[in-house]
């Protein structure tokens, strides 16, 4: 790592001076993916900084073979410097005066040339990282719409935003965070409809950043950004599709792309926000109400439905006369609320079990989990058969939650409603409910209200939580985000 003192020493113009401080602070000869292609053009001595794996050689290669060529076709002249970087066959070519920019470009993939006498090198973006292509997200499938996801290429990603709007007023701000790593981190907005004021925030939050590296990408990005301590609930939503990242922008959100990472982070963010899906915008206004009543129904289920039956376990006078059957039936050894923890447990090492186990065996790891856990368990009288029953539902209802870090949330808040019945009853389910609304109506997301549009109520907004508007009846952005320009259409 360079001292305070190098970073902003010039380039030298002696070519010997500058390989030797990439050999001493670098690492030029002992890496063996850095390297230095030495040449002459026009009896000047020029050399070439590179990392292999990074560098696309056949575009390295083209261009190596237009500047040879000037031995043949040009005469000997002082402006070489000038000559070289016309013909320099590409879109990204730039100059750089200090030994700082050198490292910095060079060990982030592009090339530099130097040339003897010149106080400048010229950087050329030739970069082609390892990675895939991109393909529809796991996490965030569609029946019908695109298939083309975020990657871990902080390009493709920009572009593939880029693609979907084509205004002169969308921003891309970059900077490079982290001391060693200095990982390259985007801001995205659009200049006449995302508010000033959070565009602000968000980019000193971003330049405020101080640790060693970005190893684990956009999770480290928001940790810093939000202070999230022990709080469950995520505070900034991620996508992998493109369509939805460029329908937050047009919104008035700030998208943050973090290099390495398929997901973006969409900033601010509510409760709200976490339980739509793109599913519910590729079907009609009507089936899309459907779906996400459908989704509301699974996420209920997952936070209260397994308190309330034990709450009716505990007091089956609550239950009117038709409902009686709800309850187990039988005496068992093991306590019904040790049975709950048990099975719910077991469903998250199936989870984890399913996450690790390599994909040609996860069937028939599914189904030995399922007969070992499920009929088994309850033959042997280990668990009650409603038990399972419940906990299945409830599980459901947490796989149907879109947000993966909300599902999670959802599953430590349902625990603590579990024992506040176990502890107190009916008070404690009313109690515990009761802190659990509070407790999200404090958090804020970067001074957004979590629970917006419902604490503080807006009617408009809410209603549009709950009913999936047709598009042109859309016609205002949310106001959350305070978008300098409120109207989605042209009005007439």
């Amino acid at each position: 790592m360079t001292t305070k003192s190098e970073e902003k020493k010039p380039i030298s113009k002696r070519l010997t001076d500058t390989e030797k401080f990439m050999e001493d602070k670098v690492g030029l000869g002992q890496s063996f993916d850095l390297g230095i292609r030495k040449f002459t053009i026009l009896k000047k001595e020029v050399n070439l900084y590179y990392v292999n794996g990074l560098c696309d050689t056949a575009f390295i290669i083209q261009l190596l073979e237009e500047l040879v060529e000037l031995n043949d076709n040009e005469r000997l002249n002082r402006h070489i410097f000038d000559i070289i970087k016309n013909r320099l066959v590409h879109q990204s070519v730039a100059n750089i005066h200090t030994l700082d920019e050198l490292v910095d470009q060079v060990l982030t993939g592009l090339i530099v040339f130097l040339i003897e006498g010149e106080e400048y090198g010229l950087v050329v973006d030739v970069r082609s990282y390892p990675g895939r292509q991109p393909s529809e997200p796991d996490t965030e499938k569609v029946v019908r719409g695109s298939r083309d996801g975020f990657v871990e290429n902080i390009i493709i990603n920009t572009a593939l935003t880029r693609r979907r709007i084509h205004d002169e007023r969308l921003r891309f701000e970059i900077m490079k965070v982290g001391e060693r790593s200095k990982t390259d981190v985007v801001i995205g907005y659009i200049k006449d409809v995302a508010n000033p004021d959070l565009v602000e925030t968000v980019r000193k939050k971003i330049q405020d950043i101080k640790i060693d590296g970005l190893t684990m990408a956009d999770k480290t990005v928001e940790e810093f950004m939000v202070r999230q301590g022990y709080n469950p609930y995520p505070l900034v939503r991620y996508t992998e599709r493109a369509d939805v990242g460029a329908t937050h922008l047009l919104e008035g959100h700030v998208l943050i792309y973090v290099d390495t990472s398929p997901s973006v982070i969409i900033t601010p963010t509510t409760y709200f926000l976490h339980v739509q899906h793109a599913e519910e915008y590729r079907q009609s206004p009507t089936v899309g109400t459907f779906v996400r009543w459908i989704r509301f129904i699974g996420i209920f289920a997952s936070l209260f439905l397994l308190p309330l039956w034990y709450l009716f376990v505990q007091e089956p006078s609550l239950l009117p006369e038709r409902l009686a059957f709800v309850g187990p039936n039988e005496d068992t050894n093991i306590p019904v609320l040790i049975q709950i923890f048990i099975a719910d447990i077991g469903v998250e090492l199936l989870r984890l079990a399913a996450i690790h186990t390599p994909t040609p065996l996860a069937t028939a790891m599914s189904l030995v989990a399922a007969i070992l856990m499920g009929q088994i368990a309850v033959d042997v009288g280990m668990f009650v058969a409603e038990v399972i029953l419940y906990v299945a539902v409830a599980t459901l209802g947490t796989f149907a939650t879109p947000s993966l870090e909300l599902s999670v949330a959802n599953k430590l808040a349902r625990i603590f409603l579990i024992l506040c019945v176990a502890i107190f009853k009916v008070p404690g389910f009313v109690i515990g409910v009761t802190i659990y609304i509070l407790y999200l109506a404090h958090i804020k997301s970067i001074r957004t209200p979590y629970l917006w549009p419902f604490i503080p109520f807006n009617p408009m907004a809410f209603s549009q939580i709950l009913i999936r508007r047709s598009v042109p009846g859309s016609k205002v952005r949310p106001s959350i985000v305070h978008p300098r320009n409120r109207f989605k259409q042209p009005e007439n």
